[in-house]
């Protein structure tokens, strides 16, 4: 990529929640929104914690460039939800993201929000991104005609950005064809206010880079710009070994040595006032600290490559939102580290960063991760990369370890007591007998009538010669449902029990059978008759005659065999 980027806080604001980031591989635009505290701190955010997708050595055998610029883009949504949660006063906040990556011979396109995208290749000028606006969305359903959009009450709503509002936010992407010569231009919305037709002939017939990013600004400013803008026009050219000189602008050095970098031809004409007051720059400004009163920057950090426009209030700002001390006079330890990490990775590549973006990484207040408490988590957010010597002295880990081998001893007793009592439990299944059915015929199983999941826990002890047709109905039913058993003595007395009656008598209903019929008269001590006439006997074996009405009949018994 050939390119050239702007940002103005505009005529209206006080502060930029744009930011902005393109290099030879990589451009994105985020327009931050969430009022005084929050938008700069999005879109700052957002636009740092990618800045290290900018690179060529993807592997494209294994795809990584078609997921890599929306799981990023995921991971800044995440880490907007962990500033709201460090910091209660940037609730709310959120930022729309245009981004597009060159790899493999293609542009990988991600898009959320209502900043835009437009391509011109072929003679064909065309938007390729769609804004999730409500507005949009009325049109698309044909009930708002696109003219009427502009002058529409609630034309800034918002339906879908990133932000603390949803964990994982629905973002347009595309993987697209690239041609040798066609030319982009990501904006934020602030430039809408700039005619479309205006927009179209500015980027046909404008050849520079920088002259057509700065012409588009000054439209924008000259229309009276009442909210902040941002642009970014890039060329897609053939790559050359002479990449780095022929990149928009010079590489950003770390702040001890950027005083003495001059900026590059292609870049001398960044300072150029757009047209109104310059007052901010009289105010204590240091080489450390180079941004436009008004918000227009041009690669952070670098002297003559600012505007001094506006009303006085510098971007900076954007990244004391996060942290209430000045990190002028009371840096912590966390936000040096992250400034010079960052500096140091700006500086390993061409690019341009603008907007409130290249406030934060100026001053030092990295909002994204302003606050922390460990200084070397900010080297892996802004560049994911862990520095294997350091994570071995990190004061957290020794607790996770901890951690982690409590879990697993924790894991492993629960699994012993399970298992020794499903096995205690199969070993008393195996003590229990039952009586059932088997091709037709009546069988002992040791274990209980019953399965868990595809494993049963009976098996064929014994098939007997006793076939369920020979068995009364009633008994076959009971068969069939399972006669249990104390033990297999008890199931055996049970099958002999069937076969000679036929019947599926319990051990503690067998009688030892009685040796002849019993009548139903009583034995009486005294030797007199009963009123009912029932039969009495004397001690002296005097018997009494039974009453007509009494008879003596013999009562069926069950009959064990197996009981004796």
């Amino acid at each position: 990529m050939r390119y050239a980027a702007r940002s103005d806080v505009g005529r209206v604001r006080s502060k930029n929640d744009d930011s902005a980031y393109v290099g030879r591989h990589l451009a994105v635009v985020a327009d931050g929104m969430g009022g005084h505290a929050g938008g700069d701190v999005a879109s700052a955010a957002t636009v740092l914690d990618m800045i290290h997708l900018d690179r060529d050595d993807y592997d494209t055998a294994a795809g990584e460039a078609d997921t890599v610029l929306a799981d990023e883009i995921q991971t800044a949504n995440s880490l907007l939800s962990e500033l709201v949660h460090m910091n209660p006063k940037l609730a709310g906040m959120g930022t729309t993201v245009t981004a597009l990556l060159l790899a493999g011979g293609k542009l990988h396109f991600a898009h959320i929000g209502d900043s835009r995208a437009y391509r011109l290749r072929n003679g064909v000028f065309e938007q390729v991104s769609v804004d999730h606006t409500f507005v949009q969305r009325l049109i698309d359903e044909g009930r708002l005609r696109p003219e009427e959009a502009e002058t529409h009450p609630h034309k800034n709503v918002l339906m879908r950005v990133l932000g603390d509002v949803d964990a994982s936010p629905e973002l347009d992407l595309d993987i697209l064809d690239v041609q040798a010569g066609e030319r982009w231009l990501l904006c934020s919305d602030g430039l809408n206010y700039v005619a479309g037709h205006v927009v179209e002939r500015t980027i046909r017939e404008t050849k520079s880079l920088r002259e057509c990013a700065e012409t588009l600004v000054d439209l924008t400013l000259e229309a009276g710009s009442p909210d902040n803008v941002t642009v970014v026009v890039l060329d897609i050219a053939e790559q050359t070994g002479d990449d780095v000189n022929t990149a928009a602008v010079e590489v950003v050095l770390p702040r001890a040595v950027s005083a003495t970098v001059q900026p590059p031809a292609e870049t001398t004409d960044a300072g150029k006032p757009s047209g109104k007051p310059a007052t901010g720059a009289a105010a204590g400004a240091s080489a450390a600290a180079e941004t436009d009163a008004a918000g227009s920057t041009y690669a952070a950090s670098m002297p003559g490559s600012k505007d001094t426009t506006g009303d006085g209030v510098k971007d900076g700002d954007a990244g004391k939102a996060a942290d209430e001390p000045s990190p002028a006079t009371d840096p912590n330890l966390g936000e040096h580290l992250s400034a010079e990490v960052l500096r140091e990775e700006l500086s390993s590549r061409p690019h341009e960063l603008v907007g409130a973006a290249a406030s934060a990484a100026e001053s030092g207040s990295i909002p994204s991760i302003a606050g922390r408490t460990v200084a070397r988590r900010a080297a892996t957010v802004l560049t994911h990369k862990a520095d294997p010597a350091r994570e071995e002295t990190d004061e957290i880990k020794p607790p996770v370890k901890r951690r982690r081998w409590l879990t697993i001893s924790i894991a492993a007793a629960i699994a012993i007591v399970l298992g020794l009592g499903l096995w205690l439990g199969y070993a008393w299944t195996q003590t229990r007998y039952y009586i059932g059915e088997h091709n037709q015929h009546v069988a002992i199983f040791n274990g209980v009538s019953q399965q868990l999941g595809p494993i049963p826990l009976s098996t064929l002890e014994t098939v007997t010669d006793i076939k369920m047709s020979d068995l009364p109905e009633f008994s076959q039913q009971r068969v069939r449902q399972t006669v249990p058993a104390r033990d297999l003595y008890d199931a055996q007395r049970i099958v002999k029990n069937l076969e000679r009656t036929g019947l599926t008598s319990p051990a503690d209903e067998c009688l030892t059978p009685s040796p002849g019929p019993s009548p139903t008269g009583t034995v009486s001590p005294t030797g007199s008759a009963s009123p009912s006439g029932q039969a009495t006997a004397s001690p002296s074996g005097s018997a009494a005659a039974p009453a007509p009405s009494g008879s003596a009949r013999p009562t069926p018994t069950p009959n064990c065999e197996g009981s004796k």
